[in-house]
């Protein structure tokens, strides 16, 4: 392959690179998980004796940790650690004819993705803490896009919000006492439908910085007193 000049810092390039196709951005909010009484803990994996243990400690707190299926906590921007992939159906994603605000009908394409993660839930007092079992969550969204056969889908997750809520009240004798537990998860994502392509552009080549230099402070000495010595 040759390429032409443009002049003395430019250069015809042949590169390969995504195109973008479309691209979307929001948030979903994961359908709110409610874990009540005595069953409630045990889908938790606490006991009983743990948590009234925690409430005669005095003010809890409880704690919505992301993770993976381990339980071990994992950063929620990092690759991965919330799935997030296509749902890809037998008959592959289906044309829908969508008119727009210029009244300009256009062909999309129906597309499916699915989130789905773990979280632990960690109740705190005075007394100490415990930790649950790792819960999943998951949830599916229909997208309509751009994203004809041959281009994929690229999301990334840029926010993730889990927050959970106890609620405790007082038995027959006056103890508290546990009620129950409620998690709400709140995802920002970033959606785009990509293909790879091979380009030709005119480009500026590339040159170094002048490096940054740190000069030494004169040495300063101070004034003598004359009048004294």
């Amino acid at each position: 392959m040759t390429f032409n000049h443009i002049n003395q810092n430019q250069e015809t390039l042949c590169i390969r690179a995504p195109i973008v196709y479309d691209w979307v951005v929001g948030q979903i909010d994961i359908p709110e998980q409610n874990f009540s009484g005595i069953s409630g803990l045990e889908r938790l994996n606490f006991t009983c004796e743990e948590i009234n243990r925690q409430v005669e400690g005095g003010q809890l707190t409880a704690e919505c940790i992301l993770t993976d299926e381990s339980g071990n906590p994992v950063d929620p921007l990092a690759p991965g650690s919330i799935l997030c992939t296509e749902k890809v159906l037998v008959d592959g994603r289906q044309n829908v004819n969508v008119t727009l605000a210029t009244g300009e009908t256009v062909t999309l394409q129906r597309v499916i993705i699915l989130k789905k993660g773990y979280f632990v839930i960690r109740v705190s007092s005075r007394r100490g803490e415990c930790i649950s079992s790792p819960q999943p969550f998951s949830i599916c969204e229909t997208f309509l896009l751009c994203a004809p056969e041959g281009t994929s889908l690229n999301c990334d997750i840029t926010d993730f919000d889990c927050n959970a809520c106890i609620t405790c009240v007082p038995d027959d004798f006056g103890d508290p006492t546990f009620q129950q537990l409620n998690v709400s998860i709140n995802i920002c994502q970033s959606v785009q439908i990509e293909s790879t392509a091979t380009l030709e552009i005119e480009s500026n080549l590339c040159q170094p910085r002048s490096e940054i230099t740190v000069h030494c402070p004169p040495v300063n000495f101070p004034p003598q007193c004359p009048a004294v010595f």
